[in-house]
């Protein structure tokens, strides 16, 4: 999980992400998408293979990326895990507050 969360820390990454989240792209339109040299391009499109979140397949001369979801499962796990403990948090509290209005409105 924390390769995942390295590679998505990059905005240029991310990016990239997005953009495979429509469908397959060729290394050259990633690299259009970021204002950064084409070596730079190919060290994140190697971070998030690295961190399974895309595959490359050749295609000729052209390397095809496409976003492998499965790679974000971890993750996702992890943030429902968080959510659900936030949200049992917070109905705690709202019950809470409800207890102090009607303990107030009772000593009124």
């Amino acid at each position: 999980m924390d390769a995942v969360l390295h590679a998505l820390a990059d905005p240029h990454r991310r990016l990239m992400v997005e953009a495979l989240s429509v469908g397959e792209t060729a290394a050259g339109g990633l690299g259009a998408l970021v204002p950064i040299a084409q070596p730079g391009v190919s060290r994140h499109l190697s971070v998030l293979r690295e961190a399974g979140l895309v595959d490359v397949r050749r295609d000729g001369q052209r390397r095809i990326y496409r976003l492998r979801p499965q790679g974000l499962v971890e993750v996702d796990d992890w943030l429902d895990a968080r959510r659900q403990e936030w949200e049992h948090r917070m109905r705690a509290l709202h019950t809470e507050v409800a207890r102090g209005r009607r303990d107030r409105q009772g000593n009124e």
